[in-house]
Order: C-alpha cells, then sequence, then structure tokens
C-alpha cells in the first residue's frame, strides 16, 4: 500500500479586510455616540441617597460658588435666566432643566434658579448630585 502524502502549502489568511471593517465600525460608534457635555466649572457636587440618572436631553444650568449662573457655557444673570430658558426650551417635547450646582452655593439661590426655571416652562427641574455613601 501506498501512502500518499498531502503537501502542505502554506495559506495565508488576509485580514486586511478584516481591519477595515472593525475600523468602519469603530468610526461608525464613535460618530452616533452622544456624550453629555458638562462645562469646565470647578464644582463640588452635593451628596444625597436617593439619586437618579438625569436626562442627557435636559437643559444643564450651572451654578458655580461665585453663585454665577451659566446657560449654555455662557454666564447669564439671575433676572435673565426665564427668558433664556423659555428660548431654549421652546420647541422641545418633554422640557427637562438640569441644575449643577456647588455644595456651598446657599438654598435662596437655588430655589431661585430652579423656581425661573419652572417659570419658563421646565416641566422637570432636577438638581445633579454625587451619590452618597454609606
Amino acid at each position: 500500500m501506498k501512502f500518499r502524502r498531502k503537501k502542505h502549502q502554506d495559506r495565508d489568511i488576509d485580514i486586511s479586510p478584516l481591519i477595515d471593517v472593525v475600523f468602519i465600525l469603530l468610526i461608525f460608534f464613535m460618530v452616533t455616540t452622544t456624550f453629555a457635555k458638562d462645562m469646565k466649572l470647578d464644582i463640588e457636587r452635593p451628596s444625597a441617597r436617593s439619586s437618579s440618572p438625569a436626562s442627557t436631553k435636559a437643559v444643564r444650568v450651572y451654578v458655580d460658588a461665585g453663585q454665577q449662573v451659566y446657560v449654555d457655557d455662557v454666564p447669564v444673570k439671575a433676572w435673565m435666566l426665564e427668558s433664556r430658558m423659555r428660548e431654549m426650551l421652546a420647541g422641545a417635547s418633554e422640557p427637562a432643566v438640569v441644575v449643577v450646582t456647588d455644595r456651598s452655593v446657599p438654598a435662596e439661590t437655588l430655589i431661585e434658579v430652579v423656581d425661573r426655571c419652572r417659570l419658563a416652562g421646565a416641566e422637570n427641574v432636577g438638581v445633579i448630585t454625587d451619590a452618597e455613601e454609606g
């Protein structure tokens, strides 16, 4: 009996199409991903046990330690906040506002900002907090 030996042929697998597909997928996910844009303020958020995730579509209002109010990275006077928020919430299906505040901001200032947002037509107004440990 004769045994035939198969000749081993070195078969190279071309992975360049695979790399192309991976890069296309990477670019697709980078383009379609949305990120919550927070301002670059030095804010120490207050903590709370009953915190829940905030909507990424909500308009963000920032109040820093110096009690300066910001909407879309633009400083706004407190008395002007209501008209600015009316403009921003004009076409929203669910008008929601998230207030990002420093823990040293007095409650009076926070209440004024929340009140002006509600008067402007925001149905949901929340305050961003850090989750309390314990």
